[in-house]
């Protein structure tokens, strides 16, 4: 199972009483996502699952890529590292999961599927983490396939 972790790109700060959910990107986000959209398109699947969190810089990143996708409650940005795992249903999926979701959670669950410890990584905005399970000798084995940053492309 493919596993892509898509951090939201940059977003306006959040104002005091303001809505965290409903951010929404920068213009140098709106660039970002653009970018990591173009670059995700040339290498996923015709029948990845893109899932988002509800947040609007989330929905805008997602936006960017041009794809179905669903909005998922459980990836907001208090989401849990089991959170995402559930939605994606790793690594039992039988097609690639695309999840446009927030710190910290997304580099845990990096940290934790990579180095098997609940670890506090960090994933830049708007780039993306692209793991990958596989069996090995009848183990569950977790292959680092890509990082790519918004600004590298």
């Amino acid at each position: 199972m493919d596993l892509i972790l898509w951090r939201h790109a940059e977003a306006q700060v959040l104002q005091e009483g303001g809505d965290d959910l409903a951010r929404t990107l920068t213009p140098k986000g709106e660039r970002q996502a653009q970018r990591m959209a173009h670059w995700l398109n040339h290498r996923l699947a015709a029948s990845t699952r893109v899932l988002v969190s509800p947040a609007e810089r989330t929905r805008r990143t997602a936006a960017a890529l041009e794809r179905d996708h669903r909005i998922v409650p459980a990836l907001a940005p208090d989401a849990s590292p089991d959170d995402i795992l559930q939605a994606a249903r790793w690594p039992r999926s039988t097609e690639p999961v695309l999840v446009i979701g927030h710190q910290p959670a997304l580099g845990q669950v990096a940290a934790l599927l990579l180095s098997g410890a609940p670890l506090e990584w960090s994933i830049k905005k708007g780039a993306v983490w692209w793991l990958r399970s596989r069996l090995r000798d009848d183990q569950l084995q977790v292959v680092l396939q890509a990082v790519q940053a918004p600004d590298c492309l």
